[in-house]
């Protein structure tokens, strides 16, 4: 009878973790650049003397769904899109470095690019400074050009290039700000990653999909519920026979 106690029990545990995970992924079905994540369950047995029997149900982390997610044109020439695999560099508070591919940018009170979140774009040689009076356009390889809107007309000033990186995705753990680091270190620049300029990726979340599985996840729980409720019944029941004999 406790076998099944335990394997209820850890699946109704699990199963709300894993409704949690849902409920995050249709949160963010709007967020720039956002990347599902994906989890299952496996079973686990439970090391012990006497307890060879019994098993756990685990929800274990699969990964992340990487897939294109949609490209909408802004018009807005701070704002740029991956087209294909690749990610943003990013520098975060603690002064490391992380992945995005948020790509809608704004310009600080210092004139540095940043994310709309704050994190400082990272450029090849560091940050990508901004000069005032002066309009930014980003190039498909990443090249920050500035056209001063005062003196010379046509004179274009090129700033730096944003690094773009294509690490292998198994090499990438997402973090609790949402932002994608390198297992191994710093990833390498690649020159391969293209731009689209004044346009943004939307997110890969499949709403219709999230809203099933989270109604198939909402029925796991209740029938793992359903499940304890027996086990209790019966034991109830067995109690009251032997007490009878």
């Amino acid at each position: 009878m406790d076998r099944l106690v335990y394997t209820a029990m850890s699946g109704a545990k699990h199963t709300l973790e894993q409704q949690a995970t849902a409920s995050n992924n249709l949160a963010n079905a709007t967020t720039t650049g956002f990347r599902a994540q994906l989890n299952t369950f496996r079973a686990a047995p439970v090391v012990g003397d006497g307890l060879p029997t019994r098993t756990f149900v685990v929800d274990s982390t699969a990964g992340n769904d990487f897939s294109q997610g949609p490209i909408q044109d802004t018009g807005r020439a701070l704002d740029v899109a991956i087209q294909g695999r690749g990610w943003i560099a990013v520098q975060t508070a603690d002064g490391g470095e992380a992945y995005t591919r948020n790509g809608s940018f704004k310009i600080n009170e210092n004139g540095i690019l940043q994310t709309q979140s704050g994190q400082t774009v990272l450029g090849d040689g560091g940050p990508i400074t901004i000069p005032p009076d002066a309009t930014v356009a980003i190039a498909a390889d990443g090249t920050v050009s500035a056209i001063p809107t005062n003196g010379i007309p046509n004179a274009v000033n090129v700033l730096g290039r944003i690094k773009l990186v294509n690490p292998d995705e198994k090499n990438m753990k997402r973090g609790d700000d949402g932002l994608f680091r390198t297992i191994t270190g710093a990833a390498q620049p690649d020159a391969n990653v293209r731009l689209a300029s004044g346009a943004l990726e939307g997110s890969n979340v499949n709403v219709v999909e999230a809203m099933v599985n989270m109604i198939n996840l909402s029925r796991q729980f209740e029938m793992n519920m359903k499940m304890i409720q027996t086990a209790e019944s019966d034991a109830t029941k067995a109690t009251s026979i032997l007490s009878l004999s």
